[in-house]
């Protein structure tokens, strides 16, 4: 008759002691990742814009919801591009974001010719948060009602009427450029440093149109000292609901927006990125958020990682033939 042997027992301590030792680490594993520090926001633009707006408006939300101090920090400088290459070299481990925008994220890697980081793999996405419209806008002096009437001005004069934008490389301008080479029309930009230094020359008509984000433009348009032509977004924008799309106008599938995103440094891992695009997404379902959101003229357009990196794929194509079309080149 074969004996077998059995395996001695474990000692009767030992053995009510092993689930109390292995659930930490059980749990431990399970957890989601979670900042440990104070985290930092670059926005790559000078305070006051929809930008900072919005990142402000995103920051507080996500320090009560993670815990951890979110702050933002501005870098404005060359176009975006000195603070998001910061967020690009800094270390992948979640306490670094950017506040990416459709310039920073899309259209500057085709205006300049030596980017200090690689768009495509310097940097990751986290989430797409909100857009704002894009909107033609017109000194009332000018004698057009319509954005058609417009580009029969245009065209009845080439290269004679001018509109101004915030910059070279904003998404005003390359908006206007879109628009130009989908028409066929020819005006002149004028480009400033920023709204603040426009508008003063479109509201006293000095120059004749302007193509910028919407919200700033609001008030004047309320009051009558300018005058909306389109907007630029695929519908119309609910903050001036009477103005038709550049689509409606007649340029047909004409859709333009400037967009706002949270990025990291390209080698941060999936469950970090996981975990802060799961924040966002809690942040812009919640009705506060939107209604924030809303004071700034901005719409919730939320996409988590994957579906930011195809959009800004997408986005990727339409600039790169406009800038091509354009001929614009900056340094």
């Amino acid at each position: 008759m074969t004996t077998r042997r059995l395996a001695p027992a474990l000692p009767r301590r030992l053995a009510l002691s092993l689930p109390g030792l292995l659930l930490p680490a059980a749990a431990r594993a399970q957890a989601p990742w979670s900042p440990t520090r104070p985290v930092r926001v670059i926005v790559p633009f000078t305070a006051g814009g929809a930008t900072d707006a919005t990142a402000r408006i995103l920051a507080e939300r996500l320090s009560q919801a993670l815990g951890q101090t979110v702050v933002v920090d501005n870098r404005p400088g060359a176009g975006g591009n000195l603070g998001t290459d910061m967020v690009a070299k800094a270390e992948p481990d979640g306490h670094t974001l950017l506040m990416g925008t459709i310039g920073t994220a899309s259209i500057n890697q085709f205006l300049y010719p030596r980017l200090p980081w690689n768009p495509a793999t310097d940097l990751a996405q986290v989430a797409l948060v909100n857009n704002v419209a894009n909107a033609v806008v017109v000194h009332p002096g000018v004698r057009a009602n319509t954005l058609q009437e417009l580009l029969a001005l245009a065209r009845a004069r080439p290269g004679a009427l001018n509109y101004a934008t915030p910059g070279n490389g904003t998404s005003g301008h390359l908006c206007a450029e879109y628009l130009k080479f989908r028409t066929r029309t020819d005006i002149t930009h004028v480009p400033f440093r920023g709204t603040g230094a426009l508008m003063p020359e479109v509201l006293a008509g000095r120059v004749e149109v302007a193509v910028d984000n919407l919200p700033a433009y609001i008030p004047h348009i309320r009051s009558g000292a300018l005058r909306i032509l389109a907007v630029t977004s695929p519908e119309r924008w609910f903050a001036v609901p009477e103005a038709p799309t550049v689509a409606e106008a007649g340029v047909a599938g004409f859709s333009a927006v400037a967009w706002f995103g949270l990025q990291a440094p390209g080698r941060t891992p999936a469950p970090i990125l996981a975990r802060w695009a799961e924040a966002v997404r809690a942040a812009c379902a919640e009705e506060t958020i939107q209604a924030r959101f809303r004071e700034i003229g901005a719409a919730v357009s939320f996409l988590d990682p994957q579906g930011f990196d195809r959009f800004i794929a997408a986005e990727n194509d339409k600039w790169r033939e406009v800038v091509r079309a354009a001929d614009i080149r900056l340094e």
